[in-house]
């Protein structure tokens, strides 16, 4: 199952070529999937990290470009959780320019479950797991 987020291109996301600076669409990423957790699994971000005081770093990250976005596009990030492990979550991403059908962008991160107190590798919780595991792709 996929979820998308409705974001805007901004003028201080772009460069001086006038198209998006490529780490910004990292930030595209984290957003949607901020809204991911908040609006699909019910939620928020900030309550599993203070909360629950799960972390989930991100250990490996992919992504290529497509095409590019310039200043005042309207983009849907898609956000999909391609693989569900013991410790580690892989979700997906695949950016698109509003009315489009193909992305601009795609990519993937790698995160790892992690204990906020001491930042030492755990087990995904329950909690979270069940949440995930109804949107695994």
């Amino acid at each position: 199952m996929t979820f998308r987020s409705k974001q805007k291109i901004r003028f201080g996301d772009i460069d001086r070529a006038g198209i998006v600076y490529y780490p910004r669409f990292l930030h595209y990423f984290h957003v949607a999937l901020e809204e991911f957790f908040d609006e699909s699994l019910g939620i928020e971000y900030p309550t599993v990290i203070n909360h629950h005081r799960v972390g989930l770093p991100t250990v490996h990250l992919e992504t290529d470009f497509q095409g590019p976005l310039k200043y005042g596009d309207n983009i849907e990030v898609e956000v999909t959780v391609l693989t569900l492990g013991s410790t580690s979550i892989k979700f997906g991403y695949q950016v698109f320019r509003k009315g489009e059908d193909s992305p601009r962008v795609t990519g993937h991160n790698v995160t790892v479950c992690v204990d906020m107190n001491t930042f030492e590798k755990k087990s995904i919780p329950e909690f979270l797991r069940d949440r995930l595991a109804k949107h695994l792709n």
